[in-house]
């Protein structure tokens, strides 16, 4: 793209309250230092630097008071296949997310932009009382935010793979209730200490349970915590979100607490490799889905 073609795009931004700052020449990299602080709405500095070279343009969500949903397709090693045979991708996830929750996507509803290998990002405006965060697959498989302390590629900018084109030219939707909620910052849990009883054997000994509803719960645990510690690196946050459903359920019937249900998901979840911040976001999240499907066993 033509340097003064960059130069409207960085300036587009501006006049919607997006601060915007340089990206790499055709790639997607910040091409300056603090770009965060250094981001602006000021014509006068855009026409400046965009004027010295054909950089690409960054949004700085979290000073634009955004809160952007990227949705990617697959990359090599990352593909998985529906029911039907087709794709998993992204959008697939954030659909099925958003219908679990009852809510919208906002498709067709919000600002939109395509990317160049056939992704979406789309663009809500951030409650003033939300501090949201960046989050990787925590949603869903392949559905990353954007907020404070990100940016994502604003339409207009090109890589080798293409260009970023706004498809959806519309306001800045508010963002969706439930995805609000989804992405509430939540506080870490208290650290297990090194006398605490393994989850098994404490539910063994609790009175309230019979032998065979204690097995089963015990059971129930070591399949979901296994299977999270066994996922490799780009499932890690949907296996986990998906665990934490199974056993809030059970919570949410009173076969367990939700200190019995969440120290052993963080322990498996940092055997995988997930942060702290992230692990206890998805729990929290994962808990929140299971509490509103509870489940009644026959094992009392």
């Amino acid at each position: 793209m033509a340097p003064n073609n960059l130069l409207a795009a960085a300036l587009a931004c501006a006049r919607r309250g997006w601060p915007v700052f340089p990206l790499a020449e055709g790639g997607k990299r910040p091409a300056v230092k603090r770009w965060e602080d250094r981001a602006t709405t000021d014509p006068e500095r855009i026409r400046r630097c965009w004027g010295a070279g054909a950089w690409n343009v960054g949004i700085a969500t979290g000073p634009a008071g955004l809160v952007v949903v990227d949705l990617d397709r697959p990359k090599t090693g990352q593909w998985r296949y529906n029911a039907d045979g087709s794709a998993y991708t992204g959008a697939v996830g954030y659909d099925q997310a958003a219908a679990e929750a009852g809510g919208e996507t906002g498709f067709g509803q919000t600002f939109t932009v395509r990317t160049p290998t056939g992704g979406w990002h789309l663009y809500f405006t951030c409650p003033e009382n939300l501090d949201a965060r960046n989050t990787a697959s925590t949603l869903a498989y392949l559905v990353d935010t954007r907020a404070r302390g990100g940016y994502v590629v604003a339409p207009g900018s090109r890589t080798d793979t293409g260009t970023y084109d706004a498809v959806n030219r519309g306001e800045a939707a508010p963002l969706p209730a439930w995805l609000a909620d989804r992405l509430k910052p939540v506080e870490r849990p208290a650290a297990a200490t090194a006398g605490t009883m393994p989850a098994a054997a404490r539910l063994a000994r609790s009175e309230r349970r019979s032998t065979r509803l204690a097995g089963y719960l015990a059971a129930a645990i070591t399949r979901e915590t296994t299977a999270v510690a066994a996922t490799a690196e780009g499932g890690r946050n949907h296996r986990l979100y998906c665990a934490a459903v199974a056993l809030g359920q059970l919570a949410a019937s009173g076969y367990l607490t939700d200190a019995e249900a969440t120290e052993p998901l963080t322990a498996a979840a940092h055997a995988a490799g997930l942060t702290e911040l992230e692990t206890a976001r998805t729990i929290a999240s994962g808990l929140a889905a299971g509490a509103r499907n509870p489940r009644t066993l026959a094992l009392d």
